[in-house]
């Protein structure tokens, strides 16, 4: 377990396990790790914590989680044999009862045979070339041991699939740059528009959130296959988890290797990844999964999508997540202008930025059609659904992308073309597509949306602007004299917090699900909360109306009053929330001095890369109540002026854009 382990055991802050580690010499020594981010054994931690009488009542998720984390094998070891041990729980909950009520030897050594019951029907492994997962052996299960046992306990209460999606989700967490995610919204999505499917296929299926989403039916098949052993162990197992239906995963590369060659499925979803190099254009140049043209070196996502097709029955359909470039790289024109030809390719759909990682490129969706002999369709479907793109860091607004594009494509799948809707929707003749480019970009065929009443909607754009215009004039901060410079007694941000004048909180890593969380370019930019953070049981620091929130990195002068309209958005990362004694200290009195140059400037650290702010080396004068609610109304004066300079801003350039885009398309007159 880590530092920040410890501290949750403990019930401290990271600073006090270090204190702890300098001080006492018989504090556990590091198993592991690095200098500068070591682990230590739980075992040795408790028993230490427990000496000193530090150790906090642990729930047992933390528990449990810090098994799994300080595991001899690793962290996906140990999720791999605590997911066999829920699917036994799930399926066979009696045995699991028999087998835990021994000894730990004799559960690790009964547990195999147990485990191979219930894998061999479910995961259909020994019917399968490269099966993903086998029964772990005893010697290999007994150092689990003390982690089945808790994670049982952990189901007992919220159920075998619960608590494995708690676990993997904790442990993806914990790894961000280790995966590659699909989030839950855009694989539904993607299950949605690949329809109603028996038989389901996901060549490069990651941790299964492709296969996850789609809507279970009796009789199903799900096929999964990943180059990654250990993601498709997981998959495996959280499919079963997941699903009644029979689950085919294998472990392997699947362009050289294909687990599933005989495999003609109903529907085909694939996130394959991006821009490989290293795909296997040298060995595969004569595979029969090229009938649309042999991909180049540098065109991998092509070749994913003719092993799509290659695996789908007639008729079937494909839906692939793809990077935008594929829609338009010369080398791959030619592929390209055989699938329209041959009415394999029926759709692009360009996703909002901010849908899938990358984060910051609009990704498109590729819909396919396995060719059923008959005449191909005239049209392809080509939707943007870019407009719908959050604001900030929160993400597309996923239920607005869903109706737009389920019916889009459903309108078109019934009818084989589309109404124009511009700027979100049209249906293209194949041949108008065929060009020297075959450039497939949803953006440069669609014509740009109207602007919403036209002139009108300037107009009243303009209207606005003139209003917040004067609005800024009355305002306006007016002439001030001149007085000598005043001499307060001053004090601390930190000493203020050990008085009890106020409460300092830092940002924290997680929280829980669906509470908007403040970031610090929403402080910066004066805009609502727009972040997000990863769940988990760390208790998120919730705001209250009169707390001041200060950004800690970056080296701007910006202190921001919690008004009603923020109330309760947790805190986000390198932000300080200071919350004052309404009795003792003027919100705005606070905010307002701690934005002074020179008082950031005293106390600020700089790096070669960065500027930090220490908050409790932040000064403000000692002030009676009164004379600081004077300062503060002045200060909130000042706030509400800069908030009308930013408003007048944005509707500036809202209205400069409009002229633009209307004096250029025609709906707008020179005169």
């Amino acid at each position: 377990m880590t530092a920040a382990g410890i501290a949750r055991l403990a019930g401290v802050g990271r600073a006090a396990v270090s204190n702890w580690r300098r001080r006492h010499a018989d504090f556990p020594k590091p198993v592991g790790g690095t200098e500068t981010s070591p682990s230590f054994a739980l075992a040795e931690v408790e028993a230490w914590l427990r000496r000193q009488g530090k150790l906090a009542e642990v729930p047992l998720r933390e528990r449990v989680w810090q098994q799994l984390a300080g595991h001899p094998e690793g962290p996906v070891t140990a999720l791999i044999h605590a997911g066999c041990v829920l699917l036994l729980i799930h399926d066979r909950p009696t045995l699991w009862l028999d087998l835990a009520a021994g000894s730990d030897a004799r559960l690790a050594a009964m547990l195999p045979s147990a485990l191979e019951q219930v894998l061999a029907p479910r995961l259909a492994g020994p019917h399968d070339p490269a099966p993903a997962l086998r029964a772990p052996t005893g010697p290999r299960l007994l150092p689990s041991v003390p982690l089945l046992r808790g994670t049982a306990e952990l189901a007992a209460g919220l159920g075998a699939r619960q608590t494995f999606e708690f676990l993997l989700g904790r442990h993806l967490d914990a790894n961000p740059r280790q995966y590659t995610l699909t989030p839950a919204e855009l694989a539904s999505l993607m299950a949605d528009l690949a329809g109603d499917a028996r038989t389901v296929l996901d060549p490069a299926c990651g941790t299964g959130a492709l296969l996850r989403a789609v809507a279970p039916r009796p009789g199903q098949e799900l096929y999964a296959q990943d180059s990654a052993p250990d993601l498709a162990a997981l998959t495996a197992l959280r499919l079963a988890l997941h699903s009644p239906a029979t689950v085919h995963a294998a472990a392997g590369d699947t362009l050289r290797a294909d687990a599933h060659p005989a495999v003609r499925a109903d529907a085909v979803l694939c996130h394959p990844p991006f821009n490989e190099r290293n795909w296997g254009h040298d060995e595969l140049a004569y595979d029969a999964r090229w009938e649309y043209g042999f991909p180049a070196r540098a065109e991998s996502e092509l070749a994913w999508v003719q092993h799509a097709l290659a695996r789908l029955k007639d008729g079937g359909t494909a839906v692939l997540l793809m990077p935008p470039a594929a829609a338009s790289r010369r080398s791959g024109r030619r592929i390209r202008a055989d699938l329209l030809r041959r009415g394999a390719l029926r759709a692009v759909i360009a996703l909002p930025v901010g849908a899938a990682p990358p984060y910051n490129i609009p990704l498109h969706l590729w819909l396919l059609r396995r060719p059923t002999g008959t005449a191909a369709q005239p049209e392809v479907l080509l939707a943007d659904a870019g407009q719908f793109a959050g604001e900030g860091r929160g993400g597309p607004d996923w239920q607005a992308v869903r109706e737009a594009v389920l019916e889009a494509w459903a309108a078109f799948d019934r009818a084989g073309t589309v109404e124009e809707r511009p700027g979100l929707v049209r249906s293209l003749a194949v041949i108008v597509l065929l060009d020297d480019d075959v450039d497939l970009a949803p953006a440069r065929h669609l014509p740009p949306p109207a602007p919403v009443g036209g002139a009108g909607s300037l107009t009243a754009v303009r209207e606005r602007l003139g209003e917040t215009l004067r609005l800024t004039g009355e305002l306006t901060p007016a002439p001030v004299d001149a007085p000598g410079r005043a001499r307060w007694p001053l004090t601390t941000v930190g000493e203020l917090a050990r008085g009890g004048a106020l409460e300092l909180r830092t940002g924290g890593n997680g929280g829980p699900t669906r509470v908007p969380v403040l970031t610090d370019h929403d402080v910066l930019a004066g805009t609502a909360p727009s972040g997000s953070l990863p769940e988990s049981d760390e208790e998120a620091v919730l705001t209250e109306p009169g707390d001041v929130v200060v950004p800690v990195l970056g080296g701007g002068a910006v202190a921001r009053v919690v008004d009603e309209a923020t109330r309760g958005a947790a805190l986000g990362r390198n932000l300080v929330l200071l919350r004052p004694d309404t009795g003792a200290l003027d919100p705005w009195f606070l905010a307002g001095f701690l934005r002074g140059t020179a008082n950031n400037r005293q106390a600020s650290s700089y790096a070669s890369t960065a500027t930090r702010l220490d908050v409790r080396r932040l000064q403000l004068p000692r002030l009676p109540l009164e004379e600081q609610r004077r300062y503060g109304e002045r200060f909130r004066a000042l706030d509400e002026f800069e908030r009308a300079l930013r408003h007048a801003s944005r509707l500036g350039e809202q209205l400069v854009r409009g002229m633009y885009d209307g004096l250029t398309d025609g709906t707008v007159a020179p005169e």
